[in-house]
């Protein structure tokens, strides 16, 4: 159970803690880290601001609960990301990085286009789990 309580400051200008990667998804992909927890620079903001505006001004909010609880979890084979699936009013996708020296890291959020389409043949390759599976 998790006793920490997140959440995220839209107009943040310094590194926050958005949230905490449960413990099922570290041992159901067998990550390396020294910390569970995952950053939220102030450029990722920008970046989602300018290119999923709508999204973030509606749902910003709702990161930290995505990633505590979200409905599918997989990851990305291109870029190796845990990607973290939960409908709420559209089905939103936070992609959250492993860096190389250890420490996640949220590197985008938005809403999946024709959601429903890609995450039944995303569970059908394999590619994302329902996370009640492994949690």
């Amino acid at each position: 159970m998790n006793l920490r309580t997140f959440s995220v400051d839209p107009n943040c200008t310094v590194t926050q803690c958005v949230g905490e990667i449960p413990e099922a998804i570290i041992k159901y992909y067998a990550l390396s880290c020294p910390s569970r927890d995952v950053l939220m620079f102030p450029g990722v903001i920008k970046h989602i601001k300018k290119n999923h505006a709508a999204t973030f001004t509606l749902h910003y909010h709702k990161i930290p609960e995505i990633i505590c609880n979200p409905d599918y979890v997989g990851r990305n084979p291109t870029s190796h990301s845990v990607e973290f699936y939960k409908f709420i009013a559209v089905d939103l996708l936070v992609a959250i990085n492993l860096d190389p020296s250890g420490y996640f890291y949220l590197s985008t959020f938005y809403d999946l286009n024709n959601a429903q389409k890609k995450i039944q043949k995303r569970l059908n390759s394999g590619r994302i789990v329902p996370f009640s599976s492994i949690s």
